[in-house]
């Protein structure tokens, strides 16, 4: 529960991120729709895989405290870092090109709650993805 380091279950495996966490500071568009709790609707895009990886690299640059670790693919990981005690959050998206969606996941690494900043964080992910079309 109060472990810094990077969880070592993100990634995409077999077009799929990790599942939610049970605490309720993670939002998932995987996550079954009958669980409120953690599911978000996934950041409708419809492009070609380049131009789409472009629009979200570039919207998650522009997100204050958050930087790209990786992006490989159809697949960005960014961390977010709180404002005031530098808490970070691991954000991931996964292209479906077929679909035009991002699926995306965000959890924070420590605690339970978040006071709902892991969706709003994807809320705001959404409208500066789609405002790049």
């Amino acid at each position: 529960m109060f472990d810094w380091r990077r969880p070592d279950n993100l990634g995409a495996r077999d077009g799929r991120l990790a599942p939610p966490r049970r605490t309720p500071n993670c939002v998932s568009s995987q996550a079954g729709r009958a669980d409120a709790e953690h599911y978000i609707e996934p950041i409708a895009f419809k492009a070609a895989l380049p131009a789409a990886m472009a629009a979200a690299r570039a919207a998650v640059e522009s997100m204050a405290r958050s930087t790209v670790v990786r992006a490989e693919g159809p697949y960005l990981y960014a961390e977010c870092r709180s404002k005031l005690l530098g808490y970070v959050d691991d954000l991931e998206l996964l292209f479906d090109e077929r679909a035009g969606v991002f699926h995306v996941r965000s959890a924070s690494r420590l605690g339970r709650k978040d006071f709902g900043v892991n969706r709003k964080r994807v809320e705001k992910l959404r409208a500066l993805i789609q405002s790049a079309r």
